[in-house]
This record gives structure tokens, sequence and C-alpha cells, in this order.
């Protein structure tokens, strides 16, 4: 009887041991598969950006987006990821209360040299830590990618490049360490919870962006001398549309990506799927969510403009206006928040126009302000909500005035950086490049190089 016993508990063991190992796999599988999908949101931005180019800075504007996405990757590795661990609960470097964060054990984890670059790369004790980066460092690049769109057809390529660290290394980092993180302070102090990262990407990057235009100035030929503004229309809408596309397809992997998976690398948020919090979500969610987002967000923007460029965008704009609630929210509130987004998206574009704002694409309405409107709208409907992993009563809850004071954070975490790095930028001369280049055509002055060499065929009278 003991030998059986014995024997069945070595089966169950064997079990357990097989089910461990499966569910690790599965978490490595499930976060390497966001990646490529979030490249594909880079792939919607460099298509977005030159399409809403005019046809002499086309390749100027994918150049910088080439160089933002390869300029965070080793600078997010050898100190954004590190930002990450080390300042949750402020710019003490101590411990939180769950005891995931400090400088100690940021440093044990998250530098790439050192002792502790045994951390940052390949061994066989740890196959997690390197596709939970890389998903982080997807989301770095892609606050880059979101203030690139704004400053198109007149900024210093070095400059740029610049401000995308500072932007994607650094700034959001901090926002990410304060409010997406179980020890951050904005979680545990004030029940700030913010799933699909609207605030703390889109508001920290699109409020970055403003802090950059107002020190940039507008395009040559934008304004005129009393202040009406002239439209300066891209050269092809169609290549714009499908990179509005192209980044939905990429929210996927983006959202995915805001799930933590069970498996043995994450055993302090337990064995169900959880937010960043730990609290509970599921795949079920998104699948219903992220769709009527779209919807709502398209029908909204149609409602308002008819525009095809309006419409992708308030699909953007659908999303990022519930994606902090996408883990409570349930379709039909969903469709309504997103319908509202599309409806404020123009008019909230508009109202930066008429103060002498120049924002090419609309990023820091799409993600600066509608960013903010879904952290706020989440305090409104899902109050009393626990915001982090733990017993009733024993966590801070969602709250309206926490979700206002995170938004408030989220938007100088973005504007205040964004601003006095450009301001700098500028007194040093490499913000802007001088009024003949931008006359001229970036690609010939900065790539060398000219997208369309031989000119587009003239199709109809008038046609360019």
């Amino acid at each position: 009887m003991e030998e059986q016993l014995a024997e069945l508990s070595a089966q169950v063991a064997a079990l357990q041991k097989g089910g461990s190992v499966t569910n690790t796999m599965f978490a490595e599988t499930y976060y390497f598969l966001t990646i490529p999908l979030m490249v594909l949101i880079h792939a919607g931005f460099l298509s977005y950006e030159m399409g809403a180019s005019r046809m002499k800075n086309v390749l100027s504007s994918g150049v910088k987006n080439l160089l933002a996405f390869a300029f965070i990757m080793p600078t997010f590795y050898f100190f954004g990821w590190w930002v990450y661990w080390a300042f949750p609960t402020g710019f003490s470097l101590s411990a939180g209360p769950a005891g995931i964060s400090g400088g100690e054990f940021a440093s044990s984890i998250a530098f790439g040299w050192g002792e502790a670059a045994a951390a940052m790369g390949p061994n066989i004790a740890d196959q997690a830590s390197g596709v939970f980066w890389a998903a982080f460092a997807m989301f770095a690049a892609t606050t880059a990618s979101i203030m690139s769109g704004a400053v198109i057809e007149r900024i210093q390529t070095v400059g740029f490049v610049i401000l995308a660290i500072v932007l994607g290394s650094f700034a959001w980092v901090v926002a990410a360490a304060w409010g997406w993180h179980a020890d951050g302070w904005l979680v545990t102090q004030w029940g700030v919870h913010d799933f699909g990262a609207a605030g703390l990407v889109h508001a920290v990057a699109g409020f970055f962006a403003l802090g950059v235009l107002i020190n940039l100035g507008p395009r040559i030929g934008k304004f005129n001398a009393d202040g009406t503004a002239n439209h300066i229309a891209g050269h092809n809408m169609p290549m714009t549309v499908v990179g509005l596309m192209l980044i939905i397809v990429g929210f996927y992997g983006f959202l995915m990506a805001c799930i933590i998976v069970p498996g043995e690398a994450w055993s302090w948020f337990g064995d169900k799927p959880s937010t960043i919090y730990g609290t509970p979500i599921n795949l079920s969610a998104l699948g219903f969510n992220i769709l009527m987002a779209v919807a709502g967000g398209i029908i909204g923007a149609w409602v308002m403009t008819r525009d095809p460029f309006w419409m992708m965008s308030g699909a953007l704009a659908g999303i990022i206006s519930v994606a902090s609630g996408l883990d409570i929210y349930f379709p039909a509130l969903v469709f309504i928040i997103s319908f509202s987004a599309g409806i404020i998206l123009k008019p909230a574009a508009d109202f930066l126009e008429k103060r002498g704002i120049d924002d090419a694409v609309g990023a820091v309405t799409v993600h600066g302000t509608i960013g903010l409107y879904g952290v706020i709208m989440l305090g409104v409907f899902a109050s009393g909500y626990p915001a982090l992993q733990g017993a009733a009563g024993e966590v801070p809850t969602i709250s309206l005035v926490g979700q206002i004071i995170g938004a408030v954070v989220f938007f100088l975490l973005g504007f205040v950086p964004g601003y006095a790095v450009s301001f700098i930028l500028k007194m040093m001369g490499m913000l802007r490049v001088p009024a003949g280049a931008e006359r001229a055509g970036m690609d010939t002055v900065k790539v060398p190089a000219q997208g369309y060499p031989e000119g587009i065929p003239v199709s109809a009278p008038g046609s360019r």
C-alpha cells in the first residue's frame, strides 16, 4: 500500500512538473508572438506618416521612425528597463510593498552590463525575461513613434533621436513604474488603474509631443498672418489610412502583452491570467471590447467629419479611450465611450490648431487628449473596483479622484520633459531644420534621397 501511494505521489509530482513546464512555455510563446504583432504598429506608423507627408519629405519621415525604433532598443536595454524596476515608489530607489522594486532589486535583473548582465541575456534557467523585456521595449518604441508623427517635415534628425530616447527610455518608463507596477505609488496610494496604458503610454507620448511642438513651431505656410490655418495635405491618403489600420492590427499585440499569462516566471501573479496589477483579465474581454472600441470610434468620427483620415484616427481614439478599463468594461459601455471619443476627436484637434499648434497628424489629440479622457472615464464608470491584487478591503480601489491624479501625473511626465529637452535643443540649434532646407524638401537635404525620383504619373487634370 505504501509503495502504491509513493508511486502515485511520484506520478502527481511528474504531472505537476509537466504542467508547470507547459504553462511556462505557453507564456513565453504568447509573449514572443506579441512582439511581431507590435512591430506591425511601427509598419503602420511608417505608412501613416509617410502618406501624411508631402512628396519632398516622404523618406525623411520614414527615416525618423526607423531611427527611433533602432535607438530605443539599446537605450531601453541599458537603462530604461532598470528605471521601471528601480523607481516605482518614487525616486528614492526603495522597495515597495510587494518587494519587487527598488535599486538593489532592479540592479539584479535589469542592467545590461556588469555582474547583473547575466540576467539580461540568454540563459537556460530563465527563458521568460527576454520576451517580457521585448514586450516593454516595443511599448517604449511606440511612444517615440507617437511623437514622431506630430513633428514631421521640419525637425532635425539628431534632435528627434535625442527626444525619442528621452521619451522612450525614460519619461514613459517613470510613468509605468509609478502607475503600471504592483509597487507603483500611484497604484498603492491612489488606486490608479490603467490596464491598456491609455495614460502612461499614449497620454505621456501625446503631451511630450505637445511640449516639443511649442518649441518646434509650425511648418512654413501652415498659418496665415491673421492666425488662420491652412490645410497641408499629405501626398497619399490611401497610404495613411492603410497605415492607421495596421496600427489597429498591432494594437492586438500591444494589448495581449498587457495580460500576465500564468507561468513559473510570473509566480507573484498567481495561476490565472491577470493584469499587470494582478487583477483578473482574459482574452475574451479583449475579443469583445477591442472590436467594439474600433467600431465606436470610427462611427463617432464619421458622424462628425465624414473624413476617412479622422474616421481611422477615430478607430485609434476608440481603443485608447477604453484601454484603461478593457479588463473591467462590458462591450456596450465600451461602444458608448469609444463613440464619444470619436465625436470629440476633431473638435479637440481644432482647438489646438486655433492656438497655433501644428500637429501634422493629430497625435496630441488622438493619444494625449483621448488618453487622459480614457483614464478619467474609468474613474467615472469603475469606482470601487479593486485596483490591485488582494483580498477585499485590503487593497486600494479605483476612484475618480485617483484617476484624475493619475491623469495629471501622466500629463506632467510627458509635457515637462518634452518641453524642457526640446527647449534646450532649440537653444543649441539642434531642433529645427533651416527654412531653406524645409522649403527644398528634407529628403534631398537630409536623407539624401527621394521617395519618388521620377514623379507620380498624372491621371487627371490638375492632379499631382
